[in-house]
């Protein structure tokens, strides 16, 4: 059975392979090891966009996609029948959740500011400070999987109350229906969801009128749930600011007026490129590889886009 890869450390990452398994290494969908006809397991490159998802039309064998990412909107309804794909669910937790806290705390303590001055030699105590604090803040996380239940978690220590909404209600979980309703109560709003024809321009211009004054948008989901014109307009006025580690589009032009928005902490969709991802993604791999060969019911299966 052949099996695709993206990384040549992740041979040694697996654990143990089923003999049966012939295993190579697919870096780029433009340098393929061999054939893909007879590819069975495929693991994408991570973050593997528009290019990857044309391979997999070339290859009738194909019966499991796992994806490196926590995110599937590039893949769902673009597989043939009977292939099923999985996500990387656990995987980016804590370090998506510490890029949420790190957003935050950067941004209210003004750390963008004191970069810039320090770039130019400027002792700027009387520019920034006092700042802004975390503590006694109210946050709102919208999206409550795995990893807005891991930012609930890491901000707990931070004398803070946390609301959690998500598609559907639950115990201590509020629909998306009661958005209009708790917006304006949150100091910060952290978007934690999965792109899907639902979330798609989630984070309206009527979302983030909705806001408090003075408030912080988070967003940690994927560009398009964002309204990207309403959030530049938002912004622009000093109303509301936001941290953004994904933009519609990807990559941000370089003459995009986000970037000039001083109110704005933008970071280049590194939430999950961390040291410590392949270790996590390939124990994972490993397990669904050993499950898969033995006729067990895989993990982590993308249904109806999550």
């Amino acid at each position: 059975m052949k099996v695709w890869i993206p990384h040549e450390n992740g041979r040694a990452l697996l654990g143990e392979v089923p003999a049966t398994v012939t295993l190579e290494i697919a870096e780029r969908p433009d340098r393929l090891p061999s054939d893909p006809a007879d590819v069975v397991f495929w693991v994408p490159p991570f973050l593997a966009q528009a290019d990857s998802v044309q391979v997999a039309a070339k290859m009738p064998a194909l019966r499991v996609v796992q994806l490196l990412s926590a995110g599937a909107d590039a893949w769902f309804g673009h597989l043939a029948p009977g292939v099923t794909l999985h996500d990387a669910r656990g995987v980016h937790d804590s370090s998506t959740a510490e890029w949420v806290l790190t957003a935050i705390l950067s941004y209210l303590r003004e750390f963008p500011g004191f970069a810039r001055a320090q770039a130019q030699h400027d002792w700027s105590y009387s520019r920034f400070a006092p700042t802004d604090e975390l503590a006694g803040k109210h946050v709102l996380i919208v999206g409550a999987g795995s990893i807005g239940a891991a930012i609930k978690t890491r901000l707990a220590p931070f004398e803070v109350s946390v609301t959690s909404v998500a598609r559907t209600a639950r115990a201590g979980v509020h629909p998306v229906a009661d958005l209009p309703a708790l917006l304006p109560e949150a100091d910060v709003v952290v978007v934690i969801v999965p792109l899907t024809d639902e979330t798609r321009g989630l984070i309206s211009a009527e979302f983030l009128a909705s806001m408090k004054d003075g408030a912080l948008l988070v967003n940690a989901a994927r560009g398009p749930v964002a309204d990207t014109a309403a959030l530049v307009e938002a912004a622009s006025s000093g109303r509301i600011g936001a941290a953004v580690d994904v933009t519609e589009p990807e990559p941000l032009p370089a003459d995009h007026p986000l970037w000039d928005l001083p109110n704005v902490l933008i970071t280049p969709h590194v939430a999950g490129s961390v040291r410590g991802l392949h270790p996590r993604a390939y124990q994972l791999i490993g397990e669904q590889l050993r499950r898969f060969v033995a006729g067990e019911p895989l993990v982590n299966e993308v249904v109806g886009g999550y």
